[in-house]
């Protein structure tokens, strides 16, 4: 399904890395590009998100040296920042085996355009939160942060992910704000269609790794799933194994990242969409073989493009470089913008910005010698 709409205005790229944050300010063709920052310098910021319901505010998820895990909120494009009031953080266990404390908030999703003060937070270790107030106030959302069933899937902090498990993926439909959904590392897909009250696991189809049980919900390691702008009941996934489609009402993923070629495999991190078309997607795969080295394959980066919902790939390499380049992309370090045609951006774990104006047909660096970048979004301010 296709749609088509007029962007509102040039697109600022949000950057957070390990050191700071960043926005790049593009011109109305999207060749240059204004920089403002470093915010938060020698802080982990693992998401910055401008609010597209107001297009004025802010929220930067940051894990500080004195401060630890928080949240920032700026109304004015980043020129001030206020800390929240109460970030999120686990309620108190009943007993020490049972407390548990957020190491970082690692995924920011505004909530849907009805409830405007709405967001949602996804955490390291696995948890979920809400904030009704713009991002002031935090406090724990469902069930499932102390449910015994929800911790038995959740693991444990040293389940293999290497920066620790988390929650993330955080998905609300535009036309019903009780439809939500939300995915874990470790621990599944998961669906929610009485405004979080209840959560049900969304996994059938979903290979894990060889040797362990798929009916094991513990087992399964999503690492980015989206829903498709223009059609939200089709959602695209990137998982530990493999990249699948789902549509809905349908429950089961299919895996789709099969097609692509055997010697670049179907593993990685970042899964974009295209904003108007449901069929078109972006992936990144990384050396998924053995030890997992996470470089792109044969120190040859490229995108994948599809625009038959998976059943054929392209690679898209053109001005990347051709060899010796020994790095990937993270889950969140990869977003698209709404032109016509659209613009790709992807940031890498050794700190280059690259782009392209034409839907991955060519490929520029913006910058060079950023700190590694964590996530990357596109924003329109107003």
């Amino acid at each position: 399904m296709t749609t088509h709409e007029t962007p509102p205005g040039n697109p600022v790229l949000l950057v957070a890395t390990r050191k700071g944050a960043w926005l790049y300010h593009a011109d109305a063709a999207r060749r240059t590009w204004r920089v403002d920052g470093p915010h938060f310098l020698g802080h982990i910021v693992n998401h910055l998100v401008l609010d597209p319901r107001d297009g004025r505010t802010l929220l930067a998820a940051a894990k500080t040296g004195h401060l630890g895990p928080t949240l920032f909120r700026s109304t004015d494009l980043g020129q001030t920042w206020q800390e929240a009031a109460k970030p999120p953080a686990f309620g108190p266990a009943a007993n020490s085996l049972d407390a548990r404390a957020v190491d970082h908030t690692f995924w920011l999703a505004p909530g849907p355009a009805g409830e405007p003060d709405v967001w949602y937070a996804g955490t390291s270790p696995q948890g979920l939160f809400r904030s009704e107030d713009g991002g002031r106030h935090w406090a724990p959302f469902s069930c499932i942060n102390d449910d015994p069933q929800y911790r038995h899937w959740f693991g444990t902090v040293q389940d293999g992910t290497p920066d620790g498990p988390k929650l993330h993926s955080i998905i609300v439909d535009p036309r019903d704000p009780r439809h939500l959904y939300f995915a874990m590392s470790g621990g599944g897909v998961h669906e929610s269609t009485d405004g979080g009250r209840s959560f049900a696991p969304l996994v059938d189809g979903m290979e894990v790794v060889a040797g362990f049980d798929p009916a094991e919900i513990a087992f399964h390691d999503p690492h980015c799933v989206r829903a498709c702008p223009g059609n939200p009941d089709r959602l695209y996934q990137q998982n530990h194994c493999g990249i699948y489609r789902l549509d809905r009402p349908g429950r089961r993923w299919q895996r789709i990242g099969r097609n692509l070629p055997p010697a670049i495999g179907d593993i990685g991190f970042p899964l974009v969409l295209h904003p108007r078309d449901d069929r078109t997607l972006w992936v990144f795969p990384m050396d998924g073989s053995d030890v997992w080295p996470r470089t792109s394959p044969g120190g040859r980066p490229a995108v994948y493009a599809t625009r038959d919902g998976g059943e054929t790939w392209q690679r898209q390499d053109a001005g990347l470089p051709a060899d010796q380049a020994w790095w990937t992309v993270k889950r969140q370090a990869m977003t698209a913008d709404r032109h016509d045609p659209v613009g790709l951006y992807f940031g890498t774990t050794s700190g280059e910005l690259w782009q392209s104006r034409d839907e991955g047909g060519h490929w520029e660096c913006v910058a060079r010698h950023l700190p590694e970048i964590y996530a990357l979004e596109t924003a329109y301010p107003r």
